[in-house]
This record gives structure tokens, sequence and C-alpha cells, in this order.
């Protein structure tokens, strides 16, 4: 330990740090170039998302402003699409296809899709876990526990879980809003092409979520001696 930290933490979740950091910046670069670009067809993201869920029949979402940057989200619980002004308001091929992929998560909800579902499911347990998993592991490496930190990683594999089913939820929403806003009208097949551009480099950053939640457990794991390492201390 140095200061307090463990050296070891950052070899292993030092790589999902970097990619975190590299997506982040990734998606804002990406979505700030094509939010220079306008679709021809003149929708704001707000208005493209109306018009995407009623071409699809579903009109019981409620569409209404987020805080924060990018700070765009589909509640399942409330049927509401929350979106950030930049997206809300603008008519950009970024803002729309950001609407857009929100509303494929309306569209997987509306039709049941099960990782949807299985997601939804795990939020209170993974909200609880990752608090608990902190505590259960910061007792077992001052105490010298490794079962505490066996029962922290346990615990925290239900974060880890959530990260790697957000994963399919995610892609789905994208595949979805690229075929639905052609269909809708609401984009030409090359703008469309630029729009999924925006929801790669936007999907990247759950990758890069799922990556270090998967290399923390794996160090939980090597503090409490799993993999011969860790327990020593």
């Amino acid at each position: 330990m140095f200061f307090g930290i463990d050296p070891v933490y950052f070899l292993f979740i030092g790589p999902g740090i970097l990619f975190s950091l590299w997506a982040s910046y990734y998606v804002k670069s990406t979505f700030s170039k094509y939010s220079e670009v306008m679709a021809a067809s003149g929708l704001t993201g707000a208005e493209a998302a109306r018009r995407m869920l009623d071409v699809a029949g579903v009109h019981n979402v409620k569409i209404e402003y987020a805080q924060g940057f990018l700070g765009d989200h589909y509640d399942p619980l409330t049927r509401t699409l929350r979106l950030s002004q930049e997206v809300h308001d603008s008519p950009s091929l970024a803002s729309v296809g950001v609407a857009c992929h929100e509303a494929g998560h309306a569209l997987q909800h509306a039709e049941q899709y099960a990782w949807l579902g299985l997601r939804s499911a795990l939020v209170p347990a993974t909200n609880v876990g990752s608090y608990l998993s902190w505590i259960f592991v910061t007792i077992g490496m001052l105490f010298h526990r490794p079962q505490f930190i066996l029962l922290g990683a346990a615990v925290f594999g239900l974060a880890v879980l959530f990260s790697v089913i957000t994963l399919p939820v995610e892609w789905n929403a994208s595949v979805r809003a690229r075929v639905a806003m052609v269909r809708a009208g609401i984009v030409t097949v090359p703008e469309s092409d630029h729009a999924w551009i925006v929801l790669r480099a936007a999907f990247l950053t759950y990758v890069a979520a799922a990556v270090t939640a998967v290399l923390t457990l794996l160090y939980y794991l090597w503090r409490a001696g799993v993999f011969g390492g860790g327990r020593r201390d």
C-alpha cells in the first residue's frame, strides 16, 4: 500500500480507465462534429423521436428535458424519454441520432425486449451492491480478512452483470434507431450512416464501463487470494 492506495489496483484497472477516458473524448468530439451537420428534414431531436415512436405505434411515451450534457435516457418506470437540451432542440444528425437511439429503448419496452427487462430488474440490486461491495472490500483489506473481500467481489458481481447486459440493450437500441429513422422519413439513408457513426461512438462508453467493471472484479478476486495473490498481504 502507498499512502493508503494499492498500486496493484491501478495495474488491474488502468487499461479500463484509459479506455474510458478515450471513449469519453471520442464520443464528445464525434457528437460535436456531427452537431454541425443538419438533417435535411429539419426535425429536432425531440421531434424526430416523437415521429419515430408515432410511426411505430407507440403513443404513450412522454418526451421532456434532461439535465446535463448528453444526459439522455429512457425511463421505463414512467415511460418518459428525457433529452438534454442539445439533443432536444437541435436538428443536427448527432442530436437526431441520439434522440432516436433513446426512442429505440421505448420500442424495446413496448415490445418487451427481454434484455431490457432483465437490466431494469437488476437496477435496485446493482445500486445497493455497488455501495456494499466497497464496504466489504475495505473491511477485508483493513483487517486482512480475505473472506470479506470475496464477499465484496460477489456483491460487486451484480454491477458487472449489469454492465455486460447493458451492451446488447444499447446496441439493439441503436440498430432499431438506424432502421426506424429511415423508415419514418426522419433522415435519408446517407444521413443515417452519419448518425450511425455517433451511435457507435456512444456505444464505446458502455463497452469501456463493462471492461472497467470486469477488471475491478478481477482485482477484488486477486486481493481475496483467488489467483494466489493478495492473501499474503
